[in-house]
């Protein structure tokens, strides 16, 4: 891409009195770029070249064969990624969310290294909470667009200026317009610590951080780290599995018999998603080499994350109205073409996979912990679990609808849980 494309180490002078104004920094701090710490404004802008690029790709894709069953058992079906093609090519448009997202103060600087994109709102309310949002794969900051708006402008949304945040959220190592690392050791230890200094650096001495898949693993480290002036944490994806049942569920072994059905539950559903992806990504990331050269591809390997919202996907592709729209799941695959990150996000599941980590055991929280719960997550995490997982569980709520990408899906009921969750950590401003 070219310059014009604004990726990572390309500060962008036209966002820059915007930018700078957010964050209270005269335009003149882009001479100051080069410095290890520097913010630079940033802004999205990717070329046309690139975007008839895509849809000439999309065009000449080389399909498979139908596949032999009548349901989704084989992964995604040809008929949805059909539909998703011939919409992605002729009616999408990428400029929708691109100036969405340009509509927001875009940031870069560079942490242990590497640089970190970000959008950071600041809320018109002076005791808005500062509130760091972390997102997952397949996912991206286009998942949290929704919340931003109402978290930082309650009194226009359904809320009071008590429920007021100030938000930032980053793009994770290798994901959208962060820095791809060149070396191994990004794993979400390494993240968390670097969200620390993310807040630290925009002087924010008490915070809170929410995180859904990713997202959720990674705040739940910050919460054991506890660096200065981290409250408190909200998860959409609670960590509330305990160690040694945990690793019978990966394991297949026989579960012991003293379980509540709810917590049978759980382990069942664990094990019936399967996580094909995650075994792939975990063990052999660059093999998937293939996704940077076929978006069609690439979207199919998207979309089938796990059952139930690959299912709320494909109904969206068939014209049923509910959850993700169609452009709200090309805004994110789009993003993931035009960065080239496919391969770099992946490994993200490799370095977990060296490390030995789990991704739903209990990771050892001490802080307060506010828990949300949707049914159509990767496991509904039962209250006996959370309770012991989080000594200081501060809310847990069960919800009526949604799935994993609650945030996307969701954002009435994830506003409404933010507030909701985190409201006992005000009196700690």
């Amino acid at each position: 891409m070219s310059q014009q494309t604004s990726l990572p180490n390309q500060p962008n002078p036209v966002a820059a009195s915007t930018a700078a104004a957010a964050l209270n920094v005269p335009p003149a701090g882009l001479a100051q770029a080069a410095e290890q710490d520097a913010i630079r404004p940033f802004r999205v802008d990717i070329p046309e070249s690139e975007v008839a690029e895509l849809k000439r790709r999309i065009k000449e894709t080389r399909w498979p064969e139908k596949e032999t069953v009548a349901d989704e058992s084989q992964g995604v079906r040809l008929k949805t990624i059909q539909e998703l093609a011939r919409y992605w090519a002729d009616e999408y448009d990428w400029r929708k969310i691109e100036s969405r997202l340009n509509s927001y103060p875009n940031f870069i600087t560079e942490i242990d290294g590497l640089d970190f994109h970000f959008i950071h709102v600041r809320s018109k309310h002076e005791n808005a909470m500062p509130l760091l949002i972390a997102h997952g794969w397949p996912g991206s900051i286009v998942e949290q667009v929704k919340l931003i708006e109402p978290l930082t402008d309650p009194t226009a949304h359904s809320g009071s200026a008590a429920d007021a945040f100030h938000v930032v959220i980053p793009s994770m190592p290798g994901y959208g317009f962060s820095g791809k690392p060149s070396t191994t050791g990004w794993n979400p230890q390494r993240i968390a610590r670097a969200y620390a200094e993310l807040m630290s650096r925009l002087g924010y001495e008490r915070y809170a951080a929410q995180g859904g898949d990713w997202g959720s693993i990674v705040v739940n480290y910050m919460g054991t780290q506890e660096p200065e002036g981290l409250l408190g944490i909200h998860t959409n994806m609670p960590e509330v599995i305990p160690p040694d049942i945990d690793a019978l569920i990966w394991s297949g072994s026989p579960l012991p018999d003293n379980l509540s059905a709810e917590e049978r539950k759980a382990c069942e559903q664990v094990r019936e998603n399967r996580f094909g992806y995650a075994i792939v990504m975990g063990t052999r990331p660059q093999t998937l080499t293939g996704l940077v050269d076929s978006p069609v591809g690439l979207a199919a390997f998207m979309i089938d994350h796990d059952w139930k919202s690959h299912a709320m996907i494909a109904r969206s592709f068939a014209g049923v109205k509910e959850g993700l729209s169609p452009d709200d799941v090309l805004d994110n695959v789009s993003l993931f073409w035009f960065t080239r990150t496919a391969i770099s996000a992946a490994r993200l599941y490799w370095e977990q996979t060296v490390a030995g980590n789990s991704f739903f055991a209990t990771k050892g929280v001490k802080l307060p912990v506010a828990c949300s719960v949707f049914p159509d997550e990767m496991y509904v995490a039962p209250r006996s679990w959370a309770e012991k997982a989080y000594p200081n569980l501060i809310h847990f709520n069960k919800l009526p609808k949604g799935g994993h990408f609650a945030a996307w899906e969701q954002p009435e009921f994830m506003i409404s849980e933010i507030r909701t969750g985190l409201g006992p950590l005000r009196k700690s401003l």
